[in-house]
């Protein structure tokens, strides 16, 4: 895979501060930065962060993000956009005092499911989104663990998709996301190897 945090293609959705700090890119939520569509809360939000680039069908990316989420809702992970209301976030979130390995996907509304990876606190977690014919297939593991599928969603979006690390931090400011060794490549083959 071929890895680099400012791939052919890339631009800012919503861009924060940010540096990058030898192998690692760190994003500084804005407090209040979020995305989400109308379920459930009543609002729309398109204000997280992003570094994306584009994602063709039969591609993956990874990407390390640390787990150190301390306030609720903070959150890191992958993100698939088509627009403000097609989109995938798939990583890690702090809600209700667990750490979750959670994924929304929006198609005009957002969903939410999360599985609680308590255990997985302070460390590098790998995340990974494969772009199939008709889907996204979402895994996590952390360093030196055993993937596990965290979701599989249907996804047919013709026209640009982009992908890349992202943050939010929808109840504070100071959130730090902390990212290595992103990286695109093909796409898994099957769903259970």
């Amino acid at each position: 895979m071929n890895a680099s945090f400012a791939p052919e293609g890339a631009q800012w959705l919503n861009e924060p501060e940010w540096r990058v700090d030898g192998e690692v890119l760190e994003m500084r939520a804005r407090e209040g930065s979020d995305l989400w569509q109308v379920t459930s809360y009543g609002f729309a939000r398109d204000t997280g962060h992003a570094l994306l680039h584009p994602l063709e069908p039969g591609q993956a990316c990874e990407v390390d993000v640390l787990a150190d989420m301390s306030e609720q809702f903070d959150q890191a992970g992958l993100l698939v956009r088509v627009d403000a209301t097609h989109w995938l976030k798939a990583g890690l979130e702090l809600a209700d005092g667990r750490l979750g390995a959670s994924a929304v996907f929006t198609d005009r509304r957002s969903d939410w499911s999360t599985s609680p990876v308590d255990e997985w606190a302070g460390a590098w977690v790998r995340l990974r989104i494969s772009r199939g014919a008709d889907s996204l297939t979402v895994r996590a593991r952390p360093e030196g663990g055993q993937w596990r599928l965290v979701r599989l969603v249907p996804f047919s979006a013709s026209g640009w998709v982009g992908v890349g690390p992202y943050c939010c931090s929808p109840s504070r400011a100071g959130y730090v996301a902390r990212f290595r060794a992103l990286a695109d490549g093909p796409a898994d083959e099957e769903l259970h190897p």
